[in-house]
Order: C-alpha cells, then structure tokens, then sequence
C-alpha cells in the first residue's frame, strides 16, 4: 500500500482530505499529517512515503518551498502534488522546476484528486518495475562475471566488475549448495526443480542480506544439476563475531527450515582472495564428485576431506577392466555387480581423492578407446562432452556408485547405438516435437524412450547437428517464440512465459537477458520505437 502525506496549515481541509475519497479503496494509507513545511520536512527526513499533498501557502514554510528544499536536499522523491486557490500560471511554472507531478485548484474536487492519485499509482507502479527490470539486469550480468572468474575464464574488466559491485575482503571460499534426497532430479520435471532451486537461491539472498549479491542461481548450467553457489568472505563471520563454521552453520540451518529439504554444502578450499576464487571453485567440485567415498555429513570442508592414501596412488585394475567388459557387452547385470565390487575394493584400500581421480580417469580413456574402435568416424571430443554431460564432469556427480553405474548402463547402449547406427531420421523428427510441444517439459530422455534410442547417444548426435546440447536448442527456440509474442501481442510477460514453457516468470527473464540482452519489457519498447 502506498503511503501518502497531507500537509495543510488548515486542520478542517487536512480533514477534508482524509475523507474526500477512500484512501484505502485506492491502495493508499494516509501516514501522517502536518501543519507546515517544516513539520513534513522533519517528518521526511526519518520516513519514507510515495505521495505529498502539500498547500501552497503555509506559515514557516510554503509548499513550494517545501518541495525546492526535498528536492534540492534529496530528502525525498515521492511523488509531490500542489494544493492551491491561486491560479496563477507562475506558481505551476515553479512548481514544475522542482518536479512537481501535478498542480491542483482549490476546492479540490473529488474526481480530480482521484484522477490524480491514480496517476501517482501508475507511476509509482512502473518506476517499481523499471527498477526491479534493472536490478535484475545487474544481477544477471554480475552473476555471469562471477562465473567467469570461477570458471577461471576472465579478464581484468570481470575481475574489475566483481571487485566493484560486491563486498570483498580477504579470505574467500567457493561453496556449492544442493538439495538432496530429493526424487532423482530425472524423474522429476524440470520446472519443478528449477522452482525447488529457485526458492534455495531466494532463501539464501535472505539469510545474506545485504551480502546477497554473494549468491549465484544456477553456476554449474548443466542439465540435473539445481545448485546454487555462494562466495564466502572471511568478513561474513566476523561482523557477527561468528567464527566460519558457526557462520556456516547457521546458515546450513536456516535453509534446512525454510525449504523443508535436506541439503548438503561443499566448502572449497580457502584462498586469499576473489582473483583466486577458480581454484576454490574447482576444490568444490572435487567434494562433490567424491561424496560417495565419505562418511555422510552436512557441511564437508576440502580441507578435511581431502587426503591421498598412505600407501601410494593405487589402480583397482580388475575390477576397472570387469566392468569395461561388462560395458562393452551391453551385459546390465555384470555392470551392477562391477560397480559394487569396484567401491568395495576403493573402500577396502581407504582411497581419496587422487586415488578416486586416477581410477575414474582410467576407466573415462578405456571407455574413449572403445568407442573409436567401434566407429572410426566417432569424434574423441564428442565422446568427451557425452561423458561430461552424463555423470564425470568436475562438478557434477563425479565418484558416485548411482550415477557411475547408471552412466555404465548408458554408455553402453551408447555403444550398442554406434554399432547400429540407428539415428538417421530421427533428429527431423525431434524438430517436429520441438514445434510442436515446446511449451511443454520435453527431454532427451522422453524422446529416445519415443523413438527408441539412446539419449546419450542422441544427445551427441544432436549437438553434433546442431553444435549445441538439446536442453539450449529448446530454450533458444522458447525465447524465440517469446520474442516473437512480445512483438505481436499485449500479453502480460507472465503470460508470455507460461505460453511458451516457462512456469517460473523470474528464470523466464534471466534466460531472455542471456539470449536477447535485456529485459523482454526493454525488449518490446525498443521494437515499438523503431516500428
């Protein structure tokens, strides 16, 4: 509700005022009264309001130089309306140097202070907006500078941005937070883990409060995965005379109650400061991968996870091998069976993270070598990027008996699809789909069940075609078709969103940014300016 202030040397016309029309009925309240300009200034100068409606002629001082004071001082921009019963041109002339909204003959009419307030309400409305559109702007665009130093990919100019929009200080750690024991995220509709991860990041920005430009939605930017980052600073604690663990603590809590979910956060190691923050980053990623080799914990810190085995650095070689057998046979029972054998000798010999690191590496090159033998025509890249994007990337699931098995089970089917060669066709099929139902929650994983294929195997041949991965070619078509909307019809941005796919409006304008380069309200006004 907006919040207005009367200011009249005469109690019978502020009484007037009041009850000339219904304040509330107009999304009003009237905050306070005064006698004068002086009064209403002492009053503006502890409290914020969005209206004054304030008489010409006062003693001490005059509405006019009430509004030249605000003005000239920066006490206030609320919107400012003059009352007056001269209706002499100067007063308006004066008035509106001052940015004055509007200039008002006594009596007042009921109509016209009507009219008036309700234009105080559009504007007011759409000054909210214009500065919500900007400040998503400028966490969209600080959020990917941020990124960029994490991903170790940035200039002077990134690091200069950062340094400039967000509170620093020595001692920085990267952490990734994630929601857990929540359905497998594939079996669960995009939308609904995006709004799960959205209500993470929002709570998270709450608990932060004005550090809440430290947190970043969606840094990872893979499908399946819904994290939220967060760059930690050694200042964070300490304000609130906290050590880091406590900090951290209560902050894991905090978001425990808020979502109702449980969550797991990844401490990376602590370097000395935001030009350094990719190697806390990458520490991060190495928890993550390695979740599965430690005992279950809440908060895991690098420092105190990260150990290499006394005995040397060991390659399980049997069991590596059984299971690249298995893979290659397409043989799903030997894959389960070579899984668990592979993490019971991993557990037996205590291994850590390099130990981890070789045997995952071993396994990955095998798997490579075997599916060049297979196709001479196969691009080791593309291989690459298929196993990134299903369970080995750093960052993502890297070392977990769910996902290493579930991406055994895949990765031989993928082989399988390469010796029969079975995708010609359906690629211009899945166009079609695209047309069709991109509004709806499409996946690779439905489409290959539909058409009868492997989605990793079609998600390779996809981004082969396409030089992109099939999640950004739906999202890229959506905006599209966005664009398209915002330029043909008068449709609310909301319903712009839900009409090609998205049910979360603020994820909608974050991915139209990225694609188009600003808001779609920004958007529409430069194509209605240049016809």
């Amino acid at each position: 509700m907006l919040k207005v202030l009367l200011v009249d040397d005469e109690p019978f016309n502020v009484q007037g005022l009041s009850q000339l029309i219904d304040w509330e009925k107009e999304n009003y309240e009237i905050a306070a009264t005064a006698q004068n300009g002086r009064e209403a200034l002492a009053y503006l100068r502890s409290n914020k309001v969005d209206l004054i409606i304030a008489d010409i002629k006062m003693p001490e001082m005059t509405g006019l130089e009430l509004l030249e004071t605000i003005r000239r001082e920066k006490v206030s921009d609320a919107y400012f309306v003059i009352l007056s019963g001269y209706g002499e041109f100067s007063y308006a002339q004066q008035a509106i140097r001052y940015s004055c909204m509007d200039y008002v003959l006594k009596p007042v009419e009921k109509e016209v202070l009507t009219e008036v307030i309700r234009k105080a309400a559009n504007m007011s409305e759409a000054e909210i907006q214009r500065q919500e559109n900007k400040r998503q702007m400028e966490r969209a665009y600080l959020a990917r500078n941020v990124i960029s130093l994490l991903l170790g990919k940035y200039d002077d100019m990134n690091l200069q941005y950062v340094s400039n929009h967000m509170q620093l200080s020595n001692g920085v750690r990267y952490i990734d937070i994630q929601l857990v024991d929540v359905s497998d995220p594939e079996d669960v509709e995009d939308m609904e883990m995006r709004s799960m991860q959205r209500k993470l990041y929002q709570s998270c920005r709450e608990f932060l409060k004005e550090d809440e430009a430290h947190c970043i939605l969606d840094v990872s930017a893979e499908e399946n995965v819904y994290d939220v980052g967060l760059i930690y600073c050694d200042y964070m604690a300490a304000k609130n005379n906290f050590t880091e663990k406590v900090y951290l603590e209560k902050l894991f809590n905090y978001l425990s109650v808020a979502l109702k979910q449980k969550l797991v956060m990844m401490v990376g190691k602590r370097v000395a400061d935001i030009a350094a923050v990719s190697k806390s980053y990458g520490t991060a990623c190495m928890l993550n991968s390695l979740q599965a080799f430690h005992d279950r914990k809440n908060i895991y810190y690098y420092e105190e996870e990260i150990h290499v085995n006394s005995d040397g650095i060991l390659l399980c070689k049997t069991e590596l091998d059984n299971l690249i057998s298995a893979i290659e046979q397409n043989d799903k029972l030997r894959i389960h069976e070579s899984v668990d054998k592979l993490y019971e000798e991993l557990r037996r010999l205590g291994a850590m993270g390099e130990t981890i690191n070789l045997n995952i590496n071993y396994l990955l090159f095998q798997l490579i070598h075997t599916a060049t033998e297979q196709d001479d025509c196969v691009n080791q890249e593309e291989i690459l990027h298929l196993i990134s994007e299903s369970a080995f990337e750093d960052g993502t699931k890297r070392g977990s008996r769910v996902h290493l098995e579930r991406f055994a089970c895949e990765y031989a089917e993928y082989l399988a699809q390469l010796r029969k060669n079975v995708s010609r066709g359906i690629l211009a099929m899945i166009e079609q789909e695209v047309r069709a139902r991109f509004a709806e929650n499409l996946t690779l994983r439905e489409l290959g069940q539909k058409y009868f294929i492997n989605n990793a195997y079609l998600g390779q041949v996809f981004r082969k075609k396409y030089n992109q991965s099939f999640k950004d070619y739906l999202n890229n078509y959506r905006i599209e078709q966005a664009a398209a909307l915002l330029l043909r019809t008068d449709d609310k941005i909301y319903k712009i969103a839900e009409d090609v796919g998205y049910k979360n409006t603020d994820y909608f304008i974050n991915k139209f940014i990225a694609a188009k380069g600003c808001t779609p309200s920004k958007f529409r006004k430069q194509a209605v300016k240049t016809g």
